[in-house]
Order: C-alpha cells, then structure tokens, then sequence
C-alpha cells in the first residue's frame, strides 16, 4: 500500500461510530471532533505501514483510543454541577464558573450512518456520559467497546494491545466502579424516557411570558436546574421561583427553537435580546428530564459555541 491509495471513503464510512466512541471517552464534541480530525491524519500518514494483520477498523479505533487516551492523561475528569457541588443555599445570581474543559456538554447527532442510530441510545444519556467519566481512560476504552459497541474481547484486545484476559478484567473492574458509582447526577437523570410533548409546550410558553408562578408549577417537588459552566445549581420550587425572580431581567423576552441532543432526545436553544435591540442571540441549551410528568431536572447548558455545532442560526427575529 501507499499514500497515494488512502481510502477516504473507507475512513468516511467509520467517522460517525468513530465520533460516537471519542464523545463517550472525552465527554465533549469539541475534543471528539479533535481526536477525529487527528485519527484522519495519522491514518492518512500510515497508510503505507498497514499490513492487513488486522482489520482497518481495528487499525483505525487503535489509532483514536491513543489519542483518546493521551488527551485524557493530560486532562482532568469532565462532569455535571450536580455531581461536583451541593445545591445553592442562597439565592444569587451566579457568578463563580469553571473552564469549558471541566464540563460535560451535550452532542448533536453524529450522522445519519444507520449504525450510529442502533447504537444503544441510552448510553449517549448525559448520566451516563458522567458516569464513564469516573473510569481509568484504559478501563473506559474497554467498557465501551464491550458494553456499547458489542466488540469482542479479541477485537479490543488488538485494539488496545492487551490480552483478552487483560481485556476481561478491567471490564469486569469498570462494571464494578460503575455500579458503585453514586452520581446525583444518575439520580436526576430520565432521559431513557422522552418528556411529553405537552409538558415542553407549557414549559416554552411559561418561559418565553415569563410566567414565573406557571414555571415553577411544571417542577416536581424535587426539581431543580443547573446551568454550566456555573457551579451553582437551584433545587425546590422555593429555591427556583426567587432565582427565576431574580434573573427576569436576564431572561425575559426569550424565545425557543426545538432540537435535539445525546441520540435523538428532545431540548431546547434559548435565545435572549441582544445587546443592540433588535433581534435575539444565542444563549443556552435547555436539556429537561422529568418524573412523573413533571420536571426533574433542567440543564441549561450556556456555552454559545453548541449553537453552531447544532447548527442552528446566529440570531433570530423577536
């Protein structure tokens, strides 16, 4: 083989998976797409030495996990406010964050590949995503070949230049940490199941008036919302009615387009005036997860940059 007969097709083909499995090890689309981008070129680089003593696509995720792998060496775990800080005692408005790089924040879908679409879909939740965050980088590697791409032990095991008994053991050691795990942020998360459609209607109309008092009635007694990257999150509708009092200013006038995020799961973009009067701008994501049909939680991601990974508009008309 040589340079000259790189198949970009072939490594076309295997980008959305490829994407799917940086996402889940990194926690973010930006560093996914990074480790993609970089994949490209490395394969296109050593094209020459690839032997066909493996797969391509073994060659190909050997190539992202590495990657994967030394970009989390040198980072700190991603996560949810939940699950890093206690819910406000006083009602402010926030102020203290913390960089994009310590966040979790949702991804679009990773292409119309119908693979990507039967990938399990509940292991895009955002919960999940924070729960994989908690594993080694080499154990998450594994369970995520294992358990969400189905790979067998052999196959991750060329993959990761492990033994498959090397292979079984940290599966077995990133099932345990798992279950052990105890993220509030699992606790609050729903998102295997769809919230009904009638609910988010009321929750655009409520928010887009500005009703405070029909806002706060659409949560459950132990609702609550964050908003990264600020640390501060709210819980109890006492708690959330004087911080939506507080913020009117902010966020009146606002207005909703429809998305959605992690696999298909519905949200919504908010944007607010501008500064200059005329028109609306991009604020923040709103991913709502509910009990008993009413709101659990509402993550209101505010990091601008998704409007345009999402693909939505600059500015809207009021």
């Amino acid at each position: 083989m040589n340079e000259t007969a790189f198949d970009e097709p072939l490594f076309a083909s295997l980008k959305p998976g490829l994407t799917s499995f940086c996402y889940r090890m990194l926690g973010s689309m930006d560093d996914a797409d990074d480790a993609v981008q970089e994949t490209s070129i490395r394969v296109w680089q050593s094209w020459s030495t690839f032997r066909q003593d493996s797969s391509f696509k073994t060659w190909v995720y050997r190539i992202a996990s590495n990657l994967c792998l030394d970009k989390l060496r040198q980072s700190k775990r991603r996560a949810l406010p939940v699950d890093l800080f206690d819910p406000a005692v006083a009602i402010v408005e926030p102020r203290d964050t913390l960089p994009d790089s310590a966040w979790i924040w949702p991804s679009p879908d990773f292409g119309g590949n119908p693979e990507d679409r039967l990938v399990r879909r509940d292991t895009l939740q955002l919960c999940f995503i924070a729960l994989l965050q908690t594993l080694p980088p080499r154990q998450r590697a594994v369970l995520i070949l294992k358990d969400v791409f189905e790979w067998s032990s052999k196959q991750i095991a060329e993959t990761l230049a492990m033994s498959p008994a090397a292979v079984n053991s940290a599966l077995q050691r990133a099932r345990e940490t798992m279950d052990r795990a105890q993220l509030r942020s699992d606790e609050l998360s729903s998102m295997v199941v769809q919230p009904e459609q009638q609910l988010l209607s009321r929750y655009v109309e409520a928010f887009e008036q500005f009703d405070i008092a029909a806002l706060v009635a659409l949560f459950h007694e132990e609702g609550c919302m964050s908003m990264p990257p600020f640390e501060m999150w709210i819980r109890g509708k006492e708690d959330l009615s004087a911080f939506y009092s507080l913020t009117r200013w902010h966020c009146e006038g606002s207005r909703f387009v429809p998305i959605t995020v992690n696999g298909g799961y519905p949200a919504l973009a908010q944007y607010m005036p501008g500064k200059e009067g005329s028109g609306l701008v991009p604020w923040g994501i709103h991913v709502i997860e509910t009990k008993e049909n009413q709101i659990l939680h509402v993550q209101n991601f505010i990091h601008t940059p998704l409007f345009s990974r999402f693909g939505l508009p600059e500015r809207i008309d009021r």
